[in-house]
């Protein structure tokens, strides 16, 4: 279909041969038939008049004939059909595209970062963009995404990443960095792009399939991402809990403290205490950072909230206090099984298989196609594959699926088969995973926030304490606070993050109390949400 302004120049061009017709007949009707010679111009005017209703009489007294009082009749009517009936049809459109504020097809910038394309995870990376004050750019081809994204607020350009054009468009040379974020081929594509107009600009390119990773470094990415491995392997440590007595999966943040999340498991010391109650009191430089209640996290969780066999508690301290609060997590009473199944032999899947085999345990992986790996196959959803896999007698099942619908079925089949089996899940989507919760999950990771935060970790400078938490560890210097004690500072009330550790001239001194008092130089290392780092950061400048 022609565009406006094409159809707007046909209609004119079309009402120009009209009037000159008109013209003619008029010229050669007032001559042959009323005997009145007169010029061309003269029968234009005339027409022109008649067209635009600003004269109707002008040469009536001359019309003795009825061909030509039906030839002003006719061109009457067919003015204002011209002007009342159709121009507006051609017309108009083509002022309000010219009006119209189309979408942006470039960006002037430096020190940003051309994100490649929108998705899932690319909205966890704006977020945390935003959130951090860094300048970003996405660069999308879909028209009503793009008409989305500009009615949320997102920085964004049409165009296709994968285009030349477009990255010197989006002044991807004055860029901080490049993120190819679509599937394995299209990202290798602009990896290659990006590369031909700035070699100079690092490029971060996700990876589905890991063997592809290699592609992707030869095309020029800096770095690849692989989150679907590590999503893989985060899985398997929360799994692994439920088995170890053993801390694993602890992140060390310096020689002397470390963070880990902890699943409270049902019949544990800490099930039905407050936070508050829960012994890191006599555990001394331990403290719970945040915590998730049924998928909700919290950041500095209020002492009075209770825990239950859903809660997941994110702790820092030494190791030995962490080591203790660990044990407290666990039900001394339950039988070591060291035994998982897997639901899945993705990706996801078998970095789980792997990495819980690495980890001295024996595993059983579930799947619809059968392949040398899969011990049973069939459907997860149906109770005989889970009793099949001998659910009843793992220590937890992980729901690997490509699904969400299917995972949560699965979690509602697996928790009556099972009652006591913890159920570790992968959602796909963010918004399943409060349905997965409440499907009794005992725990869920969500691939596009596991993929967004790690290339956040990547791009920003605080650090990132591991990418499936939504805890960011920052190290930041607090000269507002010199001379107070952390007591009269109250950070943890007043930002919602939690003082770890003070470094001060090379040594970091942790187990800080109310009545440690900030110097002048000192750095605060601190954990805290994104809400909870911005508020801390405004506290301390």
């Amino acid at each position: 279909m022609a565009k406006p302004a094409q159809r707007a120049g046909m209609f004119l061009l079309g009402t120009a041969a009209v009037i000159v017709v008109y013209a003619v007949l008029y010229q050669q009707g007032m001559a042959r038939i009323e005997g009145v010679e007169m010029r061309f111009i003269e029968a234009l005017h005339v027409v022109v008049e008649t067209f635009t209703t600003v004269g109707y009489g002008e040469q009536s007294a001359s019309w003795d004939s009825t061909a030509m009082l039906a030839l002003s009749i006719l061109m009457q009517f067919t003015g204002v059909a011209l002007i009342f009936l159709t121009l507006p049809a051609f017309v108009l459109p083509l002022f309000a595209e010219a009006l119209a504020s189309g979408p942006a097809r470039e960006f002037d910038g430096e020190g940003h970062i051309v994100v490649c394309t929108f998705s899932p995870t690319v909205d966890t990376l704006v977020t945390e963009l935003e959130a951090r004050g860094q300048s970003y750019v996405v660069v999308e081809s879909d028209d009503e995404t793009v008409t989305e994204l500009e009615a949320d607020g997102v920085e964004v350009v049409l165009g296709n990443p994968e285009d030349v054009e477009t990255m010197e468009a989006v002044s991807v040379t004055d860029a901080d960095a490049v993120v190819a974020a679509d599937d394995d081929e299209t990202n290798a594509s602009v990896i290659l792009a990006a590369q031909h107009v700035a070699p100079e600009t690092p490029v971060l390119s996700l990876v589905e399939d890991g063997s592809n990773a290699d592609y992707h470094r030869y095309a020029g990415a800096e770095e690849v991402v692989q989150p679907r491995s590590v999503l893989g392997e985060s899985l398997a440590g929360k799994a692994s809990t439920a088995v170890s007595s053993e801390l694993s999966g602890a992140v060390e943040i310096t020689e002397d403290l470390e963070v880990a999340e902890l699943l409270v498991q049902r019949g544990s010391d800490l099930e039905g205490r407050t936070i508050g109650d829960c012994g890191t009191e006599d555990l001394p430089g331990t403290n719970i950072v945040g915590a998730w209640f049924r998928g909700e996290f919290v950041s500095a969780p209020d002492p009075s909230r209770r825990i239950d066999d859903h809660t997941v508690l994110l702790v820092v301290g030494p190791d030995a206090g962490v080591e203790a609060m660990k044990r407290r997590s666990l039900d001394a009473n339950r039988p070591p099984q060291d035994h998982i199944v897997v639901a899945g032999n993705g990706v996801v899947g078998s970095s789980v298989a792997e990495a819980v085999t690495a980890a001295g345990l024996s595993v059983t992986l579930v799947d619809l196609d059968d392949s040398p790996s899969v011990d049973v196959v069939g459907d997860v959803t149906d109770p005989i594959t889970l009793e099949e896999a001998d659910l009843t007698e793992a220590d937890a099942l992980v729901l690997a699926l490509g699904e969400d619908t299917t995972a949560l079925f699965a979690a509602l089949v697996a928790r009556r088969v099972a009652p006591e089996t913890g159920i570790i899940a992968r959602a796909n989507d963010a918004d399943s995973a409060p349905k997965l919760y409440r499907a009794d999950a005992d725990y869920v990771l969500s691939l596009p926030t596991v993929s967004g935060r790690m290339l956040a970790s990547k791009l920003l400078a605080e650090e990132v304490i591991t990418p499936e938490t939504q805890v960011e560890l920052v190290r930041r210097e607090a000269p507002a606070l010199v001379g107070r004690t952390l007591g009269q500072s109250d950070v943890r009330a007043r930002t919602g993050c939690t003082v770890l550790a003070v470094e001060r001239d090379g040594e970091t001194l942790t187990g800080v109390d109310a009545d440690f008092r900030i110097q002048h130089g000192d750095t605060l290392v601190v954990a805290g949400d994104d809400d909870a780092v911005d508020a801390f950061a405004e506290l301390v400048s």
